[in-house]
């Protein structure tokens, strides 16, 4: 019986001796904070996701879909003081793929123990211009049937109409999407990454003849839920929205850098864009 205890003790003292050599082993941790602005909820089928840059490879500091904050992650401390940027990235919430998407929305270099991240990795909106013009080309049958506010297009009007977008060119991930605003809520009129060819949405147009090599739409057919087409496009706000890709959500994206007024006449007039800098996210990272 004297054995058995023994051999139990030794038992137990082996056990509490590899259990504080695991705890020894375990990395120390340290807290990562974002306090993060202009961020919008992306639906059930996508995340946010933060990571550190560490010999330029990327690790991880968790995912959030709250736009609440600040929020603090737990990440191991050694990465995170050598860590020299960080990232915020849109992801697929079940995600097979461990690197970053190429959704990548804010990024900024540590100074110290802070970051101030900004969205210039989706591209530079300082110079962001445009200009729209009222016209429905695509109900047209070689004459003006005299109910052109009922179309949007984005460019100059010509024969035929030409862009007139500053903008730039977007990285892999994200592509332009244009919006009227009706009475429901906003209204695509398709996306697009090229401003001299028409966007790849005529949903709404009519079939009589196709639409101007620019990005726009007509609004004839299959009007969404709450709408009365034709729509009016008169006194209207239009906008011109940054998405990513992909994008399950009906409604415009955080970035939208530039936002309109149709006024009351049709082309050949057009109507201006003023710069939304403003919807532009940005925040700080504290480690």
């Amino acid at each position: 019986m004297m054995i058995k205890k023994m051999f139990l003790a030794l038992m137990a003292l082996g056990v509490l001796a590899t259990s504080c050599s695991d705890d020894d082993n375990a990395p120390a941790l340290s807290t990562l904070t974002l306090d993060l602005s202009g961020l919008e909820p992306l639906g059930d089928d996508f995340v946010y996701e933060g990571w550190i840059i560490v010999d330029g490879s990327p690790v991880s500091t968790g995912v959030f879909s709250s736009v609440s904050f600040p929020q603090t992650f737990t990440v191991d401390a050694q990465q995170l003081s050598t860590a020299s940027r960080f990232v915020l990235s849109i992801e697929p919430t079940d995600d097979p793929d461990p690197a970053p998407a190429d959704t990548k929305l804010l990024v900024g270099d540590f100074s110290g123990n802070e970051a101030s991240v900004n969205s210039n990795i989706v591209g530079d909106f300082s110079s962001a211009s445009g200009a729209f013009f009222l016209r429905t080309p695509t109900d047209e049958t070689g004459t003006n049937n005299g109910n052109d506010h009922y179309g949007v297009w984005f460019g100059t009007p010509g024969m035929p109409p030409i862009p007139n977008f500053v903008l730039p060119t977007l990285p892999d991930g994200w592509v332009y999407e244009g919006w009227v605003v009706g009475d429901a809520g906003p209204i695509t009129t398709g996306t697009f990454t090229a401003f001299n060819a028409a966007d790849g949405f005529n949903d709404f147009s009519e079939t009589l003849q196709a639409g101007p090599p620019v990005p726009g739409e007509d609004f004839f057919l299959n009007a969404p839920s709450g709408e009365t087409f034709p729509l009016d496009v008169r006194g209207r706000t239009v906008v011109i929205s940054v998405e990513p890709v992909p994008d399950n959500s009906p409604a415009p994206f955080a970035i939208k850098p530039l936002v309109g007024t149709a006024g009351q006449e049709t082309a050949p007039s057009t109507h201006n864009f003023g710069q939304n800098l403003g919807s532009l996210p940005f925040g700080t990272v504290t480690r």
